[in-house]
């Protein structure tokens, strides 16, 4: 029979152990949608996966405990688990480079068979870990009259641990040290309290065998892993952040910034080209939706929300000139730190605010001619950027003439999300218009403060051809873009609110309609 000491050391135990639990649920979230991205259905496999193997370890650590009720017992199992733990990331890592293939080249069964083999990895360290709290109470249990406060006791202290292990891995150890050290720190956490718990029951010669296992996860968090995370051509740049896995491509010059599993090009950067084609340029054409001719003078304020590596803001800058001032809103400072030293985000009339857009825009004390949403984390838009209450703050904030301009996904046959928010928006707004951008999924949304007709466009095309001396050919070009993909804005969808939002569950719909449908293919071809 063990002192009170002891108890307590296993109460310690049981903390961290459920600590590492949440620790590593949230890191595996981070693992894999590096390479699989952060949908919904993401994070379900994981929990999900996770909750079933906890389980599984529940119902051995019990049987367990009964057959061999010693500490002992208890604190080699957490030593293995901890080690195991540890493991994973340097094990997953050649799956997860061929999930990265598969993504580039879009072979779905590459990609599928990839994300299952890295969750299996999981299975073990996992159901091991499990078994602690059962485990604990069986030791813990000297008297039967106390039954229900020791295990009442007992998973109160693994809670409390996975709610501190829930926050440590987000906002401390990916930051500062990346999702594989912060694997091998946690399952180092864990073993090193369990071999200390094993000394103390069982003495040095018991731990001794075992001595290697620290050893080993010391010298892996030490030397880390060779090259980098992803095989992907042209990478200058990878790292990570509280919010994304962070990549820089170089192409042929162009430097592309994307993001968790990269399938979205965030920005773009070219030390002479200014045309991306992309839903970037759409952002200067908004004010032409006004009655022609549209001064471009008065375009003297632009926000935009979710600017990443700022590549709208130089485009702005280069179209209105450098006395437009700019508020850019990017939620990730290591993007933004990004931009500055891989795509030239350093223009004076740039003003950058580290924070949430809607919060950010919600404060600003300014009226703008153009607010730009884009803050898509693919394939989702963040809920709260989509709803009647975020759009009327977004009008509050417009000049007169003011417009608002966002980016919105979709794929080939499926306009759900353009039709939903489009018939959102015009709850709020006047004069909504729709643009398809050629040889993409993006479609960009305008929406002006003031009455307007579809006809604008075309009249300030013309007055903006005749300047004398010519506006930048950017903005006459891009204009062209939007006149000849201007698509019927819908009438009906569904009403976007703070209180009910269903982006998650309209987006899910999509994506798994796209894939079954076989329009990857027939876009692939």
């Amino acid at each position: 029979m063990y002192n009170g000491a002891m108890r307590k050391f296993l109460y310690l135990t049981v903390f961290v152990s459920g600590l590492t639990s949440l620790a590593i649920e949230m890191a595996a979230s981070r693992l894999l949608g590096n390479y699989f991205g952060a949908s919904n259905l993401i994070w379900a496999s994981i929990i999900g996966l996770i909750l079933i193997y906890l389980t599984v370890g529940y119902f051995l650590g019990g049987r367990w405990a009964d057959r061999s009720p010693r500490y002992e017992t208890f604190f080699k199992i957490l030593s293995w688990s901890g080690l195991l733990i540890g493991l994973v990331p340097l094990a997953s890592r050649p799956v997860l480079r061929i999930a990265a293939q598969a993504f580039d080249q879009i072979q779905l069964g590459g990609m599928i068979g990839a994300f299952i083999a890295v969750l299996i990895l999981f299975s073990i360290p996992i159901t091991l870990l499990g078994t602690a709290s059962p485990f604990a109470i069986r030791l813990s249990l000297l008297d039967t009259r106390q039954a229900g406060s020791i295990a009442g006791r007992i998973y109160a202290i693994s809670t409390l641990g996975s709610f501190v292990g829930t926050f440590l891995p987000v906002l401390l150890t990916i930051p500062l040290i990346g999702t594989y050290r912060t694997f091998v720190a946690f399952g180092l956490l864990l073993l090193i309290v369990a071999l200390i718990g094993l000394g103390r029951v069982a003495g040095l010669r018991a731990v001794l065998p075992l001595a290697w296992m620290p050893i080993l996860l010391i010298v892996l968090g030490i030397l880390g892993t060779r090259g980098s995370d992803k095989n992907t051509t042209g990478m200058i740049y990878e790292g990570e952040s509280a919010y994304n896995y962070i990549m820089v491509q170089e192409i042929e010059q162009y430097r592309l910034l994307r993001l968790n599993e990269g399938q979205g090009v965030h920005s773009v950067y070219h030390p002479t080209v200014v045309d991306y084609k992309g839903p970037w340029e759409q952002v200067s054409v908004a004010p032409f939706f006004n009655p022609a001719p549209y001064d471009i003078n008065k375009v003297e304020r632009i926000a935009i929300v979710g600017m990443a590596a700022g590549t709208a803001a130089r485009q702005a800058t280069l179209i209105y000139g450098p006395d437009v001032q700019i508020d850019g809103f990017e939620i990730d400072p290591k993007i933004v730190a990004v931009g500055e030293q891989f795509f030239d985000m350093k223009q004076p009339n740039l003003h950058v605010f580290v924070e949430d857009g809607r919060v950010g825009l919600r404060n600003s004390p300014y009226r703008y001619q153009i607010i730009s949403v884009d803050a898509y984390r693919p394939p989702y838009i963040p809920w709260h950027l989509t709803t009647q209450e975020f759009f009327q703050i977004i009008y509050d904030h417009l000049s007169d003439d003011g417009v608002m301009v966002i980016n919105v996904g979709r794929t080939p046959n499926d306009r759900r999300m353009i039709d939903a928010l489009a018939f959102t928006i015009q709850t709020v707004f006047p004069s909504v218009y729709v643009t398809d951008i050629p040889n993409s999924f993006n479609t960009m949304i305008f929406a002006t403060r003031q009455p307007t007709r579809p006809e604008n466009l075309a009249q300030n095309q013309a007055a903006l051809l005749a300047l004398n001396p010519p506006c930048h050919p950017l903005l006459t070009d891009t204009l062209a873009v939007t006149l000849a993909n201007l698509q019927p804005t819908p009438t009906q969808g569904t009403l976007f609110t703070d209180d009910k939002a269903s982006v998650e569950w309209l987006t899910n719909s999509m994506v798994i309609d796209f894939f079954l449908s076989g329009s990857l293919e027939e876009t692939l071809q």
